[in-house]
């Protein structure tokens, strides 16, 4: 059995992607080029966006594709997989193209946030690990970004580490938490391997080791000068945890001219007890003392605690960010839309439902993001390969209300899908894991507000070309004979 730091994450799939890779190689398809497309039906919370993340993780996958002996030993012994199959895979690489929405950029329901184009074995292979790396870490940093706008401009610290649901959700969780606008995480091995900057305090075991409160924090304090964020509520918050912290402070710390120092809250009324406690620390000369609390928050309690007045100047969040607890999947999903012939002509394809909702969109497409004149996006605009946005006038509908039409020309188009991999080789330039949050966070403030709030968020629309409508509408209408 593989230990974990030998883990083949090619192995990481659903069986069935084997068995039909194996059923495309015996059937003369395992060359047939095919188009897959990753999009997601509905926004996590009722929310208005979502946030892109994961990509990177899907470039790493991408690059070390194989199969090694141990595994393909493995496959041998299922018995279900041909000899000629299984040599195959003996070469197994990625040499196809993977289009991609960059990380921290918002996105919609029903759009491409990734196409794959590669010979079908390769392309259906990779769908398990590709919506896996997409759905957890755009769903965390969806979250984040709720909780942080929630906060309204104080700071978000991730602390769920021990919450979440595996090594793996921990680890990414909090880089996916960073790119949603978390400012750090608990978590070091994060630290460690993405650059999410780590930090913490203490625990109330450390409190409690010593014969006093006071002993404890004056120990910490002259270990710890510059870094003195003290846990207050392990005995009494008010009458023992608060006094004696602003006791060490002015013995240990103001003798040093340190001013830099803090309260954390773990527990109890934290309305109440940070009002009392600010009060208290302001009248004892130290104003620039931060108070953090923490203790299963979410957007909904952050926004009110702010509402009750409470004096918090970071937030410390656990569960209910590392595990979504609120809505715990994401919902991506990847769809075949198109395959080409012998002679390289693109065949769209589609899926029909009794559910509308699970109708794909067919071909080789292209996303435009749409901004008024103000910098503010209105909508986004899905159109096949061959088409293009020019700047001339441009007509939009809401799919599901097409009388709902408008004809626009003031405005600016972006395409969001940008070239990954071509033929194998890795063509994306990979930014440092701070500029994709500082992207996200820009990207975000072209939003407007309306489509940011967390109750009945104005309906983004993505809007089709009447080429992508048309072509839908005639393949609905073929397959309906």
């Amino acid at each position: 059995m593989k230990q974990n730091d030998k883990l083949n994450l090619t192995m990481l799939c659903d069986f069935y992607e084997l068995s039909m890779a194996n059923g495309y190689f015996r059937s003369g398809l395992k060359d047939r080029i095919s188009y897959f497309d990753v999009f997601f039906r509905r926004v996590p919370d009722g929310g208005g966006y979502a946030v892109c993340a994961g990509l990177d993780q899907v470039i790493d996958y991408i690059l070390d594709l194989h199969f090694d002996g141990e595994d393909i030993a493995y496959l041998r012994r299922r018995g279900l997989f041909s000899e000629d199959f299984l040599d195959d895979l003996k070469q197994f690489r990625f040499t196809g193209d993977i289009w991609a929405v960059p990380e921290g950029t918002p996105v919609f329901p029903g759009e491409p946030i990734l196409t794959v184009r590669a010979p079908a074995i390769q392309a259906q292979l990779i769908e398990t690990y590709v919506l896996l790396e997409l759905n957890h870490q755009s769903l965390i940093a969806t979250k984040a970004s709720r909780i942080c706008r929630a906060a309204q401009g104080r700071t978000v610290l991730e602390f769920g580490s021990r919450r979440a649901q595996g090594t793996d959700a921990a680890i990414t969780g909090a880089r996916a938490a960073y790119i949603g606008g978390c400012a750090g995480t608990a978590c070091v091995l994060s630290d460690q391997m993405y650059g999410v900057p780590a930090g913490g305090t203490m625990a109330h075991s450390w409190v409690q080791m010593f014969d006093s409160e006071y002993e404890a924090f004056k120990t910490y304090c002259e270990l710890y000068p510059t870094n003195a964020t003290l846990l207050v509520d392990t005995y009494d918050s008010l009458r023992s945890g608060v006094p004696n912290a602003i006791r060490v402070f002015d013995e240990v710390l103001r003798p040093l001219g340190i001013t830099k120092c803090g309260i954390r809250f773990d527990s109890g009324d934290m309305a109440y007890l940070t009002i009392e406690a600010r009060k208290m620390l302001d009248e004892a000369g130290w104003p620039g003392c931060t108070i953090t609390c923490s203790n299963a928050l979410d957007e909904r309690l952050i926004s009110g605690l702010i509402r009750q007045g409470a004096k918090i100047d970071v937030f410390g969040v656990g569960e209910r960010l590392i595990t979504a607890r609120s809505e715990s999947v994401f919902g991506g999903v990847y769809k075949l839309t198109a395959i080409e012939d012998e002679k390289g002509n693109i065949i769209p394809k589609i899926k029909i439902s009794e559910n509308v909702a699970k109708i794909t969109n067919p071909g080789f497409k292209k996303v435009w993001r749409i901004y008024g004149p103000e910098g503010k996006c209105f909508a986004d605009y899905i159109g096949l390969h061959d088409e293009g946005v020019d700047g001339g006038p441009l007509e939009l509908f809401d799919p599901e209300a097409t009388w709902k039409r408008q004809t626009v020309t003031d405005y600016t188009a972006k395409e969001l899908l940008v070239p990954v991999f071509r033929d194998g080789e890795l063509v994306y330039d990979r930014p440092a894991l701070a500029d994709i949050r500082a992207f996200a966070q820009g990207q975000l403030a072209t939003l407007w507000s309306e489509v940011r709030r967390f109750d009945n968020p104005h309906n983004y629309y993505v809007d089709l070309s009447q080429k992508l409508w048309d072509l839908k509408h005639e393949l609905l209408m073929k397959k309906g004979q």
